[in-house]
């Protein structure tokens, strides 16, 4: 019997307010920078929109602000034909926003004010049980409370992807990484979750990644792809050899690639294989939401 959606995505949805620079301001230090943008974004609301464009049925849980970005972000998320019928509209508080400074290069930094994403409770995830239970893959982040991210991982019956981004202050609990079938972070995130203090590079990784206790831990890697570590064996993916002009949502949109893939029965390195060309791709266009590509999308920015 197929599944009313694809995908789940619990997490958070956030206006990103962008600006260019030439480099990213040191402490004290004030930059000159191009004009504002405004995009939508929030690590939840990129995965989904990513999945979406690759042609999954994808449905969103999560909290928007009593605001004009919350009224934004409702309907981009609906323009890309996501179900938001439990994304709550929190009265009286503001959405989240992301401030983005974005380098000439491509690399960034960014704070984010939670604002709605702050209020996503266990509750609310109770309350899309029903959606959970019919997803053949939830898709899960750290921008929303830890007790919303582990409600929905006991919740959810598909495949269950973390990606445990932000690092978090704290090693996460070995109860909500045993309810998760892969976790999806970078080099930073990984040394976070095992509190591992210095350099990590592949062999590193790979030893890390041994020690939690998921079965497939998926290293994202920027420009060099990402390592698959499962069953004791770790397998590096190429990423193909791109000019970044914004690095914003790449990492989103390599775990919506990968959520998609295994959607469609992929394996695990054939699904990573797929998430670093998508994430690759997404590179290539500034913005969040704005540079996520469908699969044609995909195919045409890579093209030699």
């Amino acid at each position: 019997m197929s599944t009313i959606h694809d995908i789940a995505v619990v997490g958070s949805a956030n206006l990103d307010l962008v600006v260019d620079v030439a480099h990213v301001p040191l402490v004290g230090e004030t930059v000159m920078g191009g004009d504002l943008q405004r995009y939508p974004g929030g690590k939840g609301a990129n995965q989904a929109v990513a999945a979406a464009r690759l042609g999954r049925h994808v449905a969103m849980i999560g909290r928007l602000g009593d605001d004009e970005g919350g009224a934004i972000l409702r309907s981009a998320l609906e323009a890309d034909g996501i179900d938001t019928a439990h994304l709550v509209t929190t009265a009286d508080v503001p959405n989240g926003v992301a401030l983005i400074a974005v380098e000439h290069g491509g690399d960034n930094a960014i704070v984010v004010s939670p604002g709605a994403n702050a209020r996503v409770s266990a509750s609310d995830v109770d309350a899309a049980g029903p959606v959970l239970a019919s997803a053949a893959v939830t898709l899960l982040q750290l921008e929303i409370p830890l007790d919303a991210v582990e409600a929905a991982a006991d919740a959810a019956t598909g495949t269950v992807i973390l990606n445990p981004a932000p690092a978090p202050a704290e090693p996460l609990s070995d109860a909500l990484l045993q309810n998760v079938d892969v976790v999806v972070p970078n080099q930073t995130e990984l040394a976070t979750l095992t509190g591992h203090r210095g350099p990590v590079d592949a062999v590193v990784a790979a030893e890390l990644a041994a020690q939690l206790p998921c079965p497939v831990v998926v290293i994202t890697l920027g420009g060099d792809g990402a390592l698959v570590v499962t069953e004791g064996t770790s397998t590096h993916v190429a990423a193909p050899s791109v000019g970044p002009v914004d690095t914003t949502a790449a990492g989103d949109s390599f775990c919506g690639a990968l959520a998609d893939a295994l959607v469609g029965g992929a394996g695990i390195v054939e699904a990573a294989e797929w998430a670093v060309r998508v994430g690759a791709a997404t590179t290539l266009r500034p913005g969040a939401q704005p540079s996520l590509p469908t699969p044609a999308e995909v195919e045409a920015l890579l093209r030699p």
